[in-house]
């Protein structure tokens, strides 16, 4: 006896049930790939599936839709595979044990990946009902989602038709998401030259900062202890004669890093100490809210290598102080939403180089390629390089959107009020989408999945039945 069979709707938790049937963690969808293939096959339906595993099932538009716009329902296969203390499920090759918990289903011991399984399951139920009123549905399912996009930046989309996308990736339900930001990783690195100097060594420490991920709390105006270092290491330097040995801050370019470190000799001891004291003050004064933990320490140490010299470490020091870092736009068209920003989330220090690597972000391209520009002018300047990488496109907010309308007329219906329209600081396959596909008109939306990405996932039994309608019911008005 399935775990599922009695829920409804009976053919979306069935097929659901049978991909949790399947290992589809990220970098192992070949089973999963394969297993809507053979779905397509079976039912006679046009399918593309490339060497990413990515694959696309279309199904013609039902009677009396043979003129209607077609419409892309997107989805991505892979799941996060985390597992709960002392759980010892082989995720890479067994099935989840799969329960219900009154109106959630969640897997014992691990992620569910109703994240983004559901998506799947929902579409292909679609491509599967021969009677359903609708346009031409092409169902685009993706892989390494969770892992940067790899499979929707590396997908060929020419087989599409439609120019209207329904995302399901999405874990709030009555939420639509309407636009994302586009990013990079960002390399600025300064070449440095080492020399004697005498002085006293000191490691300057920046720390007890709040942190948190550099797209969805940006706008919180926490402190980046990589940019509070340079104010620090700038004000020392204008009190003592310094050079610096080494500076390292952060773990994760998309993370606000929490503490940075600098080994520096000085000539006055004393001084250094003291102004170290007066700076902690000043910036405890400003971040109170914010970082109410934050501290500059100073203390005695002991040297390990040559220091830059003078030339090396003033460029340093302007590196840290003024290259961008934090908001740099919000958006005219959303309240509240952050645009463009970039954060220098890891500092690190090497024999002949400084290297600070940044996440840039924004939803509107131009103004990425204005920070990227920004970046090239300083270290050019100074002597350094910029290299790019994982560059994803923004998806921009569109303010005439007829998927968008005709989503919000069929949710204020059926829920008696009206959605949230929301847009997020951070990469979503819309984005990639919208890049490859000039003009397309896309809406993300879900169910409600909760704590995802963990062992305590679970997903809602009821909020699946009204999502499933709502979507039912705007593929039947999509004529």
């Amino acid at each position: 006896m399935q775990v599922l069979e009695h829920l409804e709707p009976k053919k979306v938790f069935s097929l659901f049930e049978e991909m949790c049937a399947i290992p589809h963690g990220s970098r192992n969808t070949k089973a999963i790939s394969d297993w809507c293939a053979a779905f397509a096959k079976e039912r006679g339906l046009e399918y593309y599936q490339d060497e990413a595993n990515n694959i696309i099932i279309i199904k013609p538009a039902a009677p009396g839709y043979e003129n209607a716009q077609p419409v892309v329902l997107q989805g991505h296969l892979d799941m996060v595979c985390e597992k709960a203390a002392g759980c010892t499920k082989d995720m890479d090759r067994e099935v989840l044990d799969l329960a219900i918990d009154g109106d959630f289903v969640y897997a014992k011991g691990t992620t569910l990946g109703s994240d983004d399984g559901i998506a799947v399951a929902m579409a292909m139920a679609i491509l599967d009902d021969k009677d359903l009123p609708a346009p031409r549905i092409e169902a685009v399912f993706t892989t390494d989602e969770e892992i940067g996009l790899l499979g929707a930046t590396a997908l060929d989309v020419s087989p599409l038709k439609g120019k209207k996308m329904i995302n399901l990736d999405s874990e709030a339900e009555g939420i639509f998401t309407v636009s994302c930001a586009g990013g990079n990783t960002t390399a600025c690195t300064l070449p440095v030259t080492r020399a004697s100097f005498e002085g006293s060594c000191l490691t300057v420490t920046v720390g007890g900062l709040t942190g948190g991920h550099s797209g969805a709390e940006i706008h919180k105006g926490r402190a980046n202890s990589n940019m509070l270092m340079g104010r620090v290491l700038r004000s020392l330097a204008q009190k003592t004669d310094l050079r610096i040995e080494r500076v390292d801050g952060g773990l994760k370019d998309n993370a606000i890093p929490v503490e940075t470190r600098a080994t520096v000799l000085v000539a006055d001891l004393q001084a250094a100490q003291q102004l170290a004291d007066e700076m902690e003050q000043i910036l405890k004064n400003e971040y109170s809210t914010t970082d109410p933990s934050l501290f500059v320490k100073a203390e005695a140490a002991q040297s390990t290598q040559l220091p830059m010299d003078k030339d090396s470490t003033g460029k340093v020091i302007c590196m840290l102080q003024c290259l961008p870092n934090g908001i740099e736009a919000m958006s005219a068209d959303i309240h509240g939403l952050v645009q463009t920003s970039l954060n220098m989330g890891i500092l690190v220090t090497h024999e002949a180089d400084v290297c600070a690597s940044y996440s840039v972000r924004s939803s509107v391209d131009s103004q990425k390629q204005m920070l990227k520009d920004r970046l090239c002018c300083l270290m050019e300047q100074l002597g350094g390089r910029v290299e790019f990488s994982g560059e994803y496109t923004g998806w921009q907010y569109q303010e005439h959107s007829p998927l968008r309308e005709l989503m919000v007329e069929v949710f204020q219906e059926q829920y008696g009020k009206a959605p949230k329209i929301e847009a997020i600081h951070a990469g979503l396959e819309c984005g990639i989408f919208a890049g490859k596909m000039p003009g397309l008109d896309c809406v993300s939306l879900g169910p409600d999945l909760l704590e995802i990405h963990t062992p305590r996932e679970k997903m809602s039994i009821s909020s699946v039945q009204r999502v499933w309608k709502f979507l039912l019911e705007v593929l039947k008005r999509s004529k």
